[in-house]
């Protein structure tokens, strides 16, 4: 079992920034490719961010790619999403993933093992 707990949500202006983390416990955080995805009301979740166990591979969506950047500490057990020039489309429930798998196919597949519940990001315009 891994538990999630994301971090870092809130409401921002169009053009401002964010840092989300994910705090890991449980099973070997360093074994896992982590994930950011998020919901919008209406739409179907989409993984926005990938990152493998090393740290070595990453995978963006197309709609953030030049503006997200994840990364991993895995002494620290997180994650970590930074999210520069925010639009109002950016505005969904971010989650947090774990997978034993890679995160690639994380990223193609959009899925995820381990889940946390959730931070709501707000993008104003």
């Amino acid at each position: 079992q891994v538990q999630l707990v994301e971090s870092g949500g809130g409401l921002v202006q169009a053009g401002g920034s964010l840092r989300l983390s994910c705090a890991a416990s449980g099973r070997t955080f360093s074994s896992y490719a982590m994930g950011w995805f998020r919901q919008a009301p209406g739409l179907e979740r989409e993984c926005v961010a990938a990152i493998s166990w090393s740290g070595g591979s990453t995978y963006y969506a197309d709609s953030v790619k030049g503006r997200f950047t994840i990364s991993r500490d895995n002494a620290k057990n997180t994650v970590y999403l930074q999210m520069n020039s925010l639009k109002p489309e950016d505005t969904a429930v971010y989650y947090c993933a774990a997978d034993e798998g890679t995160a690639r196919t994380m990223a193609v597949m959009n899925v995820g093992h381990y889940w946390g519940k959730g931070t709501l990001v707000t993008v104003s315009s």
